[in-house]
């Protein structure tokens, strides 16, 4: 683990709400983190396998379809945020290669030993490192970064504003951000089957699988408290990115938000 010593709360100013949501429900802003690290210490064990049940493994053609549209290559250095346990790393460790550097960050110890662990399974060792770490306030100098990604992440920072405004500092000019996440589907049938899925089938299947309805009830309330397409690439270019734009995939169940620093 890194030495990196993780940031759990953060001071507010007169400026930042009291006030945030937590799923559906509202709490003290400097509740949530601790809130979102036991929904994730509680899912980090079955976190993968309920990836596959949830998304019957199509996630894993969204993540795939992410890497492709890096434009990660040999030599760069990369910050997968929020990267959990490991997909995106993982990948991006064999592109970037012996002469390129992947950081592996989350804010959830839990999440990150299951991502350090499974990454050594694989022989992911030499060239991927492990910070635990705040996305509001990254512990790494100005324009370190070729590429950010944050995969199914961003809707569960308490700030996303100052979160975004962070990943800009760190990227080098040049580089970009790539946000997959959950979004709202384009069409209205779909998006009413989505919903019957997301708060009827889904507690119950983490009841089934993780034994916790709780943590995935709150999961799925979070994907509908998330901005939708058309408001994050706002927040994006009010954070400083440039040529940014979404692509939905599956029917805007996910979106794929890209910017580019300059």
């Amino acid at each position: 683990m890194s030495d990196h010593a993780p940031q759990t709360e953060q001071p507010h100013s007169e400026n930042t709400p009291t006030t945030t949501h937590f799923g559906f429900k509202q709490v003290e802003t400097q509740q949530k983190v601790a809130l979102v690290k036991e929904v994730f210490q509680s899912v980090a064990a079955k976190y993968d396998i309920m990836n596959d049940l949830m998304s019957l493994g199509i996630h894993r053609l969204w993540k795939r379809y992410t890497i492709d549209c890096s434009g990660v290559r040999s030599g760069h250095k990369v910050l997968d945020l929020a990267g959990g346990t490991g997909d995106l790393s993982a990948r991006f460790s064999r592109i970037v290669g012996e002469s390129g550097k992947v950081i592996l960050a989350d804010i959830n110890e839990a999440m990150l030993k299951v991502g350090r662990d499974k990454l050594r399974d694989l022989g992911i060792v030499s060239n991927v490192d492990y910070v635990q770490a705040n996305a509001e306030e990254l512990p790494f100098p100005d324009n370190t970064f070729d590429v950010i990604t944050i995969a199914f992440g961003l809707r569960n920072v308490t700030d996303k504003d100052k979160a975004l405004a962070s990943m800009f500092r760190v990227l080098k000019p040049g580089g970009r951000l790539l946000v997959l996440e959950f979004s709202k589907p384009s069409n209205e049938l779909l998006s009413k089957t989505y919903d019957l899925y997301s708060f009827h089938l889904l507690p119950k299947i983490g009841q089934l699988v993780a034994n916790d309805a709780d943590s995935y009830q709150y999961l799925a309330e979070s994907i509908r408290m998330h901005p939708p397409q058309e408001e994050l690439k706002a927040m994006m270019e009010h954070a400083g990115f440039e040529q940014t734009t979404y692509q939905n995939l599956t029917g805007g169940i996910v979106a794929l938000h890209r910017g580019y620093k300059f």
